[in-house]
């Protein structure tokens, strides 16, 4: 098997924020390959603390940011989708591509590599139509490339396996549409970036695309059921013809915590059977595929075995109180403000937080909030702190535990109260050009539909309270 690797040149992973993204990176990465992974927001890519990575900002809405992030690059991976924007997402991801294909032309790199959906015959999903747009759009371009077509990942992280993790962990009883009975070659997260690996080495896959796909089709209620025997739940599925897969998509805000807009995106397209045709990736790239049960058993592992961060990250299982059951994906408000002084007084007064019930606004709600965790056993009131103005890894706020802490930079406090989810509250000061920016926000992992109500009616709330917390800071340090 002919195999291509130029020396020295850089492997691009353009959307490295996203799912296969954060996977890929490190995964090309332990390969030895010099790979730069690029976002909008590069402190996103940053705090994922990849060890021998280069981290860059770009916007394909914003082709003059494209040029210099391509310098050096021989192979791209083009992970971009716009599915979180809403409606217009569409034409979003196409004038995107347009400007990708285009930059990456002038670069004169050899190779793109995008991953696309399976598509069935006939699509009426826009997300699916999407999908093989941009394919279309990108080999337009000087620039070869090559195309991996896969449906459902299962994956920690994967928007669909998140779906139906929570619709499992959630609704032991299902009133669903008939699209539980499509079918669909789920493919594991490893195969995957296994396939996508391989394919950027091969001239043979210059210019072709190719469907990607695990060894078995199953429906989607086969898969949950599949799921459920393996995290010891018990599940009653009702499919019902009235019940279309949009109108199912309007209460998946009070199921799921995976972002709406994108968990619609998905539903809609469960109306056809997307099946693969994947001999030909399975001859140029043969590898033993993982069955469901396998995959699953690969997710939950991955889990597991996570490294503790050094912050808040989405999905990781110690910001969730290391419950597979909790939502991967978090709920999140925040607030801030700028403050001049120095990093380290705003430092010494974060971590004066919970000292003599201090929070530094609003106590008062603060208090009524313990006070109904302390009456219901939680640890609110019950604990005092190691030192008055000093903290370090493992320390008790009140109800909240240090997890995490990076002096002058972020503190992580994970919430201890008793409470349908997973909670943590991290402050960051984000150094700027003389004045700096102090950030308070809380991240929520909802325990189904009970924790997700519980979560929506303190939004407001939240942002009132975070944002005078940081102002007190800042007011604090200018005493």
């Amino acid at each position: 098997m002919e195999i291509e690797q130029p020396e020295g040149n850089v492997t691009l992973v353009f959307g490295a924020s996203g799912y296969i993204g954060s996977n890929l990176v490190p995964f090309l990465a332990h390969q030895g390959l010099r790979v730069r992974a690029v976002s909008r927001n590069r402190a996103v890519l940053e705090g994922r603390e990849w060890a021998g990575v280069e981290c860059a900002s770009a916007d394909a809405l914003q082709p003059a940011s494209l040029d210099a992030i391509l310098a050096d690059v021989d192979v791209a991976y083009y992970l971009v989708h716009s599915m979180a924007a809403g409606d217009n997402f569409g034409a979003l991801d196409l004038e995107a591509a347009t400007n990708f294909r285009d930059a990456a032309a002038r670069a004169g790199i050899r190779r793109i590599v995008y991953l696309g959906g399976l598509i069935p015959d006939n699509p009426q999903s826009l997300h699916l139509q999407s999908r093989f747009e941009t394919g279309e759009v990108l080999r337009q371009g000087a620039v070869p490339v090559t195309e991996v077509r896969a449906g459902m990942i299962v994956g920690p992280g994967s928007a669909a396996f998140e779906v139906m993790r929570d619709l499992v962990n959630n609704l032991p009883l299902m009133v669903t549409p008939k699209w539980v009975f499509s079918r669909s070659p789920p493919i594991a997260l490893p195969d995957l970036l296994t396939y996508l690996s391989a394919v950027a080495k091969l001239p043979a896959a210059a210019g072709q695309i190719y469907d990607a796909a695990g060894p078995e089709i199953l429906t989607y209620a086969e898969i949950m059921r599949r799921l459920a025997s393996m995290l010891h739940r018990k599940i009653v599925i009702i499919p019902v013809p009235v019940l279309t897969p949009k109108l199912s998509s309007y209460w998946l805000r009070f199921v799921t915590s995976v972002p709406v807009n994108v968990a619609r995106a998905l539903i809609d397209g469960l109306k056809h059977d997307v099946l693969a045709h994947d001999q030909a990736l399975r001859e140029l790239v043969p590898i033993p595929l993982h069955n469901l049960e396998e995959s699953i058993s690969a997710a939950l592992e991955a889990e597991r075995d996570h490294n503790i961060p050094a912050h808040w990250v989405e999905g990781s299982i110690r910001c969730r109180n290391f419950e597979p059951k909790y939502a991967y994906y978090a709920k999140q408000a925040s607030g801030s403000c700028t403050s001049n002084a120095d990093p380290a007084e705003l430092w010494k007064v974060i971590c004066g937080i919970g000292n003599n019930q201090d929070f530094f606004a609003l106590n008062a709600l603060w208090w009524l909030r313990g006070a109904a965790d302390w009456l219901i056993g939680g640890p609110s009131f019950r604990r005092k702190r190691r030192h008055p103005q000093e903290l370090r890894l493992g320390d008790v706020v009140d109800a909240w535990r240090v997890i995490a802490l990076q002096p002058q930079r972020r503190l992580t406090l994970l919430l201890e109260m008793k409470l349908p989810g997973a909670g943590v509250l991290e402050f960051e000061i984000l150094p700027g050009k003389g004045n700096h920016e102090i950030r308070a926000t809380a991240y929520f992992h909802p325990a189904g539909v009970w924790g997700l109500l519980y979560w929506y009616p303190l939004v407001p709330f939240h942002k009132i309270i975070f944002k005078a917390m940081t102002r007190e800071i800042a007011a604090r340090c200018a005493q």
